[in-house]
């Protein structure tokens, strides 16, 4: 696990802004910020620490104002330099926060409900958040190949970036995802590579891959440049409470696949309080799994602190990880938020998806359908309160999904090109 090309200490004070050191989410030993994702003390995940520019909030909010439409307005607070708006990249982020009324009245919430709809990105999920902030990771440690494991959005945000940034790519997928994911993935021109078995299989052979000299100048995103990849989720915190008018929600409903996701909004919320860019209140975070992975659900449901891997068996592929890596830290983080962890089967994510559509014309992927089944489910059983203001997300773009809506959607009617046809179909 140690640095694989360049003396990373050397570059990191300038490369890194406000990054100070990697530090052990277990027992809290630091190292310098390098490529390296495991404690080598405890060997716990590791995550970045920062010297935060505390002291004047004021100037801070107009600073992050006055900056570009996109992640990079909130520099100061990730772990890039300071030109990273001047570098080639797709420029994710400020993605609409949608004021869902219509969606609120159909599931009887009366305190606000929006939508943080991040189908927006450049490659349509919000995995083009944490791969810009892992690319310039991956540009200071000198590294030539872009990589990861994924379950479909982020193979094609990899190759994406890389394309535009100039890397090879070569990203590893389970052999069975939806096409439309396949299709996205491959169209950037990088290697796209199918590994028998799912995400859990695919995340171990790249984990083989990376101590091996094949893996020398790699990047994997969302292993050796971990740290730095979960960094840009903290972003969907930073906007939510920028679009609020710099304020933060009563709750949250948030997908989990890994659960970095979930994790790092939190740790962006915190953020904003300790910096005093927002003012100091209670907010609940609730994780949403689909039934046909929830191992996260289940440890919360039965009170357990381990979460115990299980094998997918779900339409929401994009949360298809049976073992998550950050499960139990968004145990800790739904409990200390007073929040909950709570699933939805396949037929529940479908009408969610359709009835987000219908409601407020976002057409959500799978995951969209977790988040919003997981909401409604939650109200119905009394865990959220209906008078709370309310987010909840939605990570990617129904078209990414078609399979999951095809066998029940389609044409109203098909008649003939007749005034008379349409009339017989009832539908004048």
């Amino acid at each position: 696990m140690a640095a694989q090309t360049v003396d990373h200490a050397a570059v990191a004070s300038a490369a890194f802004g406000p990054a100070a050191a990697l530090s052990c989410r277990e027992c809290g030993t630091r190292f310098p910020l390098s490529a390296i994702f495991a404690c080598q003390e405890c060997f716990g995940p590791l995550e970045v620490a920062y010297d935060l520019p505390l002291g004047d909030p004021e100037g801070l909010r107009e600073r992050i104002e006055a900056g570009p439409a996109n992640i990079w307005r909130y520099a100061p607070l990730l772990p890039v330099p300071a030109n990273v708006a001047d570098q080639p990249n797709l420029n994710p982020g400020w993605t609409k926060l949608v004021k869902a009324d219509n969606l609120a009245r159909e599931l009887g919430i009366t305190g606000g409900l929006y939508v943080k709809d991040d189908s927006g990105n450049p490659t349509h999920s919000f995995k083009d958040r944490v791969v810009a902030i892992a690319l310039e990771a991956a540009r200071t440690f000198g590294l030539t190949t872009l990589s990861c494991s994924s379950t479909g959005n982020l193979a094609g945000a990899v190759g994406a970036a890389a394309a535009r940034a100039g890397f090879r790519s070569c990203v590893f997928i389970p052999h069975d995802l939806e096409a439309g994911k396949v299709v996205m993935a491959a169209v950037y021109g990088g290697e796209l590579v199918g590994i028998e078995g799912n995400y859990d299989a695919v995340n171990r052979f790249c984990s083989e891959l990376i101590g091996d000299p094949i893996g020398e100048g790699w990047g994997f995103v969302n292993v050796n440049l971990r740290p730095y990849y979960g960094e840009g989720s903290k972003t969907l915190a930073y906007e939510i409470a920028e679009q609020l008018g710099w304020r933060l929600p009563d709750n949250l409903v948030i997908p989990i696949a890994s659960g970095s996701q979930l994790t790092k909004i939190d740790k962006g919320l915190q953020e904003l309080i300790k910096l005093g860019l927002v003012e100091e209140k209670p907010y609940r975070i609730y994780g949403a799994q689909a039934e046909g992975c929830s191992p996260v659900s289940a440890a919360f449901k039965a009170g357990h602190d381990v979460v115990r891997p299980v094998k997918p068996d779900t339409i929401a592929k994009s949360l298809a990880i049976g073992n998550p890596a950050d499960g139990p830290y968004v145990l800790d983080i739904a409990r200390r938020t007073g929040g909950a962890v709570e699933d939805v089967d396949d037929e529940q994510i479908v009408d969610a998806i359709k009835l987000l559509a219908r409601t407020e014309g976002i057409f959500a992927e799978t995951a969209g359908g977790v988040t919003v089944g997981v909401l409604k489910k939650l109200i119905e059983s009394g865990q959220l309160d209906p008078a709370a203001e309310t987010v909840v997300l939605n990570t990617g773009d129904g078209l990414k999904t078609l399979d999951a809506v095809a066998p029940t959607t389609g044409p109203t009617a098909t008649i003939r090109p007749t005034l008379d046809a349409f009339r017989e179909a009832g539908l004048a």
